[in-house]
């Protein structure tokens, strides 16, 4: 059975309106895959809103209970998303961090993904459901509740692909893709159609924000083709957006880049 796994940023669920937008993404998807399990940020900037709230109440707020804390804007999310898709006549069940079987390190606001469990996933999954998990949080083996630190949700969507075998991860951007630079500071940056994990990791190490370097050294060890899209329109200059792969997943991704490219067509 084909499984995919997409993982939609805080700009994708930035406002009410949009989870309907995204919500139409993951249906055409499903004509597609047997599978489908959605990975989503907080909306916007409920992160940074909820962080300057606790230095509101404290200046230097203790790392546990700000995980608590924070946790809380990708609950909005998975439960918002999984209305939205009921809404479009589709089961769709959310999960926390935690609930999905995400285990990490100890670490408050910057733990670790050391393993993944995702018996409820695989439940939800043979029923037929559409799962969708909050990305940046899971849980410690003593039952704490920690968060991934900034783009843990990228790993988050990696390490899940890499327990479920999927076929691939999409991620979703406000951008058509990889850039040399910013496209929305700099209209002249050029666009990668095509990029090996080293070249992904080198282009992070130097700044570059589109994805996590966790989550692409977590996906080349894994042997996980990445396809990076903007979720904005299907029809714009570089709706193909940004595969990284390895030579090992050169013939999958080609396989499935034609089948997209058929479809942007059609």
């Amino acid at each position: 059975m084909k499984t995919l796994v997409m993982k939609f940023g805080g700009a994708a669920v930035a406002s009410p309106e949009k989870f309907a937008c995204i919500a139409d993404i993951i249906v055409e998807k499903k004509r597609l895959y047997d599978r489908i399990v959605v990975v989503v940020s907080a909306m916007g900037n409920t992160t940074n809103q909820l962080l300057e709230l606790a230095l509101q109440v404290h200046p230097t707020p203790p790392r546990r209970e700000q995980d608590m804390l924070v946790s809380v804007g990708e609950r909005i999310s998975i439960a918002l998303l999984a209305m939205a898709l009921h809404k479009k006549g589709e089961v769709a069940i959310s999960f926390t961090g935690s609930q999905s079987g995400i285990i990490t390190t100890s670490e408050h606001s910057d733990a670790k993904i050391v393993d993944v469990k995702p018996h409820r996933i695989h439940k939800a999954l043979g029923e037929g459901k559409i799962v969708i998990v909050a990305g940046f949080q899971g849980v410690s083996r003593e039952g704490e509740i920690t968060t991934l630190g900034r783009g843990g949700s990228d790993t988050s969507a990696v390490a899940l692909a890499a327990a479920l075998f999927a076929e691939k991860v999409e991620f979703y951007k406000d951008v058509g893709g990889v850039y040399s630079e910013d496209p929305k500071k700099n209209r002249r940056a050029v666009h990668y159609p095509r990029m090996s994990y080293q070249e992904a990791a080198d282009l992070m190490e130097k700044g570059a924000k589109v994805l996590h370097l966790r989550a692409v050294q977590l996906a080349e060890k894994n042997h996980i083709a990445l396809h990076v899209l903007s979720f904005s329109s299907i029809s714009q200059e570089h709706a193909l957006g940004t595969w990284i792969c390895g030579p090992s997943e050169k013939s999958k991704v080609e396989k499935v880049a034609f089948e997209v490219g058929n479809n942007v067509v059609k």
